[in-house]
């Protein structure tokens, strides 16, 4: 069966992406405004881009309001400024919170209304050219068709989807990187191999997404330790970009699942960032899924080289889940007590979480039934452990 592979028309990979790249951004407007967080500007990275806007003539505003994960009244006022300043295009430059918001300020600058009606909504219509640089090794927004944001007065993270939310240009240049905070490289590069193996492990794989999420996988076990060895190493840290490039272009053709699902709530509720709520996540959700994809859990373990030949498959499905827990002992993934959430709090909102999980659409896509109680039942199984 012929199926649509999706990627950006313009993708530069590798050290100095950026001024590599200044043709193609260059070309898309002449004016910009630059979605980013305040810690881009402290860093010096932020003068990096604007200094190569002016070098090419180029007309900028930046929009440095985007504080933690994405909220519908960021995308607001990011999207009254764009109009305000007369902009033709938008530079995404940070983590996957400038990256997610500049798509949706594009949908709102275009669209009109509020974020909240595109929920669940394919969204087809034209949208201004988005430049998508990520300065974290993690969420793949750079090359995917989706964008989450938080409905504040629902406390539901929103799932946005469509091929116009694809940016037109993907700069992935992993010298951004290099001043990450473990936290953020343990959070991103989790993220990351989480798209993997759910694109991997989804109903909705086919052979080109496999590609890029067995490439994925390989890369994450072998250079996220290595990184956190060695945060400085250039060569460690471009190898965990182009992995969270292979993993963002693996799951936005194939479809993440039960992790996903389940991570958006505990995000949107208890305010944890997204890829230490996937990290949470990983050992008891996946360990659930394998029961229905013991042949494709085990392919995992034999392409990061864990399993034996004689290994059958739920016996290789095993030493992957084992080698991951022990992958997230050594990135100190805390557990949700560790991290500070009150068990009756939580468990109080299990109804809720497992509702709103379901509600997202990721948890079909799991290759075992996975419905509400499920859900409610793994939510509960997290302070088990």
């Amino acid at each position: 069966m012929a199926r649509k592979f999706l990627v950006p028309k313009t993708v530069w990979l590798g050290q100095d992406a950026l001024q590599s790249a200044q043709m193609d951004i260059c070309s898309l407007g002449g004016k910009a405004l630059i979605v980013s967080g305040q810690s881009m500007i402290r860093q010096g990275y932020m003068k990096m881009l604007t200094d190569m806007l002016d070098q090419n003539r180029l007309a900028w505003v930046i929009y440095s309001d985007i504080s933690g994960e994405p909220t519908d009244q960021m995308i607001e006022k990011g999207a009254a400024v764009y109009m305000e300043n007369k902009c033709d295009f938008i530079i995404g430059f940070g983590g996957g919170s400038p990256l997610d918001s500049a798509k949706a300020i594009g949908v709102l600058a275009v669209c009109g209304g509020k974020i909240s009606d595109y929920m669940g909504k394919e969204i087809t219509t034209a949208l201004p050219p988005v430049v998508a640089i990520p300065t974290t090794a993690g969420t793949g927004s750079e090359v995917t068709q989706f964008t989450i944001i938080t409905d504040t007065a629902t406390d539901v993270k929103m799932l946005l989807k469509g091929n116009s939310l694809i940016p037109a240009v993907a700069v992935v240049d992993p010298v951004f990187t290099l001043q990450a905070t473990e936290s953020v490289t343990v959070a991103a590069g989790l993220d990351a191999l989480t798209h993997a193996v759910e694109a991997y492990t989804s109903k909705k794989a086919y052979d080109q997404s496999d590609r890029y999420a067995l490439s994925a996988v390989k890369r994450i076990f072998k250079y996220l330790p290595l990184v956190l060895q060695e945060p400085s190493n250039i060569v460690y840290r471009e190898e965990m970009s182009t992995a969270a490039y292979e993993a963002g272009v693996s799951f936005s053709n194939s479809s993440v699942t039960l992790v996903h699902g389940m991570s958006r709530p505990i995000g949107a509720l208890f305010h944890v960032p997204h890829g230490i709520s996937n990290a949470m996540l990983l050992d008891v959700c996946l360990s659930f899924a394998a029961q229905g994809a013991s042949e494709l859990f085990g392919n995992l373990a034999r392409v990061i080289g864990e399993a034996e030949d004689t290994d059958n498959d739920w016996e290789a499905a095993n030493k992957f889940l084992k080698s991951l827990k022990n992958l997230c002992i050594t990135c100190h993934v805390p557990t949700l007590a560790e991290y500070g959430i009150d068990k009756n709090a939580f468990l109080e909102q299990a109804d809720k979480m497992a509702g709103d999980a379901v509600a997202s659409g990721s948890p079909s896509n799991t290759r075992r039934e996975t419905g509400k109680d499920e859900i409610k039942e793994l939510y509960y199984k997290l302070w088990e452990n």
